[in-house]
């Protein structure tokens, strides 16, 4: 029994006739078409025809409609296929062809997720959207940290928990508003400012070694009521601004020597000699972190900056032979197993024991022992172990990641600064916040000796807390400077918290006009 052709099949060699008459040649086109008898002769029958491609001239429209897709549904499907194309085709593409393989449904979730942060990278105001962002997050998380590390040493002291918090948060008032500050002040009147700060700065030096307060063996700040004020912290900034200015102005000249080291060099000797007589181990070490900054990221020699590097290296093996606890901290450093674990030792190794007890997830939020007396300095120098032991991995991890991205939004606003000046003094504010709290983490986890130096936000403290939050409005501020920020800025208009905190519309660089040259 014959059973004839369904209907789909008569759709099928409909589009099969269309793509042999489309991929044939010219003269077998011709043919095929202009032959009379095609139906019947060259197919064999009117039968054929008829049941094949429908008779009395069925054949014709059928295959018009059917097989080229003018009114057929095949047509309106193969018409859908070709131009219909799914929203994740592209990701998907792009991951097939850089990676040889095909996304499964995590893959394409992170190649998705990356496609969208590299989209939000290219725009105009992420450099000033990250700098409030890790600004914001130190700043809270310092905060908590601080109330859960000194708690008890400030229930011991003053008879109530919340004395050294309250100090902490009452200062950031006036931090907040230096952020503010920093934020508001234009560039150009913030470099005039920059040779009576250092002038200011240096005074305020000499006068601490006369009338400050000592603590712990260090002649370092001013008391005011219950409050004290640490002045070579403001002198860090000072250094910056100045150094970058003088720096600057010598950029065509700074492969030779004598500009190079003049005068930007003396003056940080004269400084780093004043920290010396405090004694202060940790603001020298600072204080030498932003010269080597600025000499770098100003284009002095590598050749110099290798020998000032050496020269202070030197240096501080000299005050540390010179001075007792210097040498038995280092003592305790080299030689852990056989350090006195009661005296030098005993910070580094307390502070391990809470690195350990804190694991993956830690103790708990405020569950933290080493606080107990068992650990001097917690909610200062060594906060960082009370963060991985309360919060474990996770937090201590969070912490280098904000660090991390401090770092990347400062190099960032750096390069495409095109005020020098600025872009000099983000790359030295950058490199001194990053490589102070590396330092820190570094001695607490004990791969570096201990110096003393604060967190960066976390560690409490109010005159570095204060200059801190400045120059996280200074780097806000050379962020709004980007002239992509700028013209996205004069757009689009100011938001409702610029105009809230009255900021006023960034200004395009101008290049000062040259009045001299340098022989």
């Amino acid at each position: 029994m014959t059973v004839p052709w369904p209907r789909a099949g008569d759709r099928a060699a409909g589009r099969e006739r269309s793509r042999s008459v489309r991929t044939a040649s010219k003269g077998t086109a011709a043919k095929s078409a202009a032959a009379k008898g095609t139906g019947a002769k060259g197919t064999g029958a009117k039968g054929t025809a008829t049941k094949g491609t429908g008779a009395k001239g069925t054949a014709t429209k059928g295959t018009a409609t059917k097989g080229t897709g003018a009114k057929g549904t095949a047509g309106r499907s193969a018409a859908a296929r070709g131009t219909a194309r799914p929203a994740s085709k592209g990701v998907t593409d792009a991951f097939r062809g850089r990676f040889g393989v095909r996304p499964n449904g995590v893959r394409l979730a992170v190649a998705r997720t990356a496609a969208a942060l590299g989209q939000w990278l290219r725009r105009p105001l992420t450099s000033l959207h990250l700098v409030l962002g890790v600004f914001g997050l130190l700043t809270l998380f310092g905060l908590v940290m601080v109330l859960s590390a000194s708690s008890v040493e400030a229930l011991t002291a003053d008879g109530s928990s919340y004395s050294v918090f309250t100090r902490q948060l009452m200062f950031c008032v006036p931090g907040l508003l230096m952020f503010w500050l920093g934020l508001r002040i234009s560039p150009r009147r913030l470099r005039s400012l920059a040779p009576a700060a250092l002038v200011v700065g240096a005074l305020a030096l000499v006068a601490v070694l006369f009338v400050g307060e000592t603590r712990n063996g260090s002649r370092a700040w001013f008391a005011i009521g219950t409050f004290s004020v640490q002045p070579s912290e403001a002198v860090k900034v000072a250094l910056t601004l100045w150094g970058a200015h003088v720096l600057v102005a010598r950029r065509a000249v700074m492969h030779r020597w004598k500009y190079a080291l003049s005068p930007v060099v003396p003056v940080t000797v004269v400084l780093l000699t004043l920290l010396v007589l405090q004694p202060d181990l940790g603001m020298t070490i600072s204080l030498g972190i932003v010269l080597v900054a600025l000499l770098y990221f100003g284009g002095a020699p590598m050749r110099l900056i290798l020998a000032l590097s050496s020269g202070a290296v030197g240096g501080a093996i000299v005050l540390a032979l010179t001075a007792e606890y210097r040498m038995s901290r280092i003592t305790a450093f080299l030689s852990p197993e056989s350090a006195d674990l009661q005296q030098a030792g005993f910070q580094a190794r307390q502070a391990l024991y809470s690195l350990a007890d804190g694991g993956l997830f830690g103790q708990g939020l405020g569950q933290g022992r080493a606080k107990w007396s068992y650990l001097p300095n917690a909610h200062n120098d060594f906060i960082f172990a009370i963060v991985a032991e309360e919060l474990g991995f996770i937090g201590a991890f969070a912490v280098l990641a904000l660090f991390a991205t401090l770092a990347y939004t400062g190099f960032r606003i750096a390069a495409r600064s095109v005020d020098p000046w600025l872009r000099l003094v983000v790359a030295t504010s950058t490199t001194w916040l990053v490589t102070q709290a590396a330092i820190n983490i570094g001695y607490v986890v004990g791969l570096l000796p201990v110096t003393g130096l604060q967190l960066p936000l976390i560690s409490s403290g109010g005159t570095s807390l204060v200059v801190t939050m400045f120059v996280f409005g200074v780097l806000a501020n050379a962020a709004r400077h980007e002239p992509e920020a700028i013209a996205a800025l004069k757009q689009h208009g100011d938001g409702h918290i610029a105009r809230l905190l009255q900021l006023p519309p960034p200004q395009p660089y101008r290049a000062p006009v040259q009045r001299g040259r340098v022989r």
